[in-house]
């Protein structure tokens, strides 16, 4: 458990200390997470929280702090997508972010 952190590269050496990180804890068996992008810009790091029920959170990339959207921020609980699951990594293909779970595989996008 703990945060999602970034680390620079620099001369083929990782920084040893992190440049940002998530202000979501990450509690057991922490997050795996996947990065989408346009190209070589707008890079989204997508991290399942796994809890009694599952929160799909997206950050940017270049800056963890900022993060741009998770499940649970509607009101209404429209993006709630069921149990927490161990070991789930989000696939990203086509605009949309599909995430396993215990009974079904939700699927995130752009509303029309």
């Amino acid at each position: 458990g703990g945060t999602l952190k970034a680390f620079s590269v620099t001369d083929a050496k990782l920084s040893t200390t992190a440049t940002s990180q998530t202000s979501t804890q990450f509690g057991y068996p922490g997050s795996a997470p996947a990065i989408s992008a346009n190209g070589t810009s707008n890079a989204i790091i997508w991290a399942p929280e796994n809890g009694s029920r599952a929160i799909l959170h997206a950050y940017d990339a270049t800056d963890l702090t900022h993060e741009l959207y998770n499940s649970e921020q509607n009101a209404s609980g429209r993006d709630h997508f069921g149990d927490g699951n161990k070991f789930i990594t989000p696939t990203i293909t086509d605009g949309k972010v599909f995430v396993g779970t215990t009974h079904s595989v939700a699927v995130f996008g752009l509303n029309p």
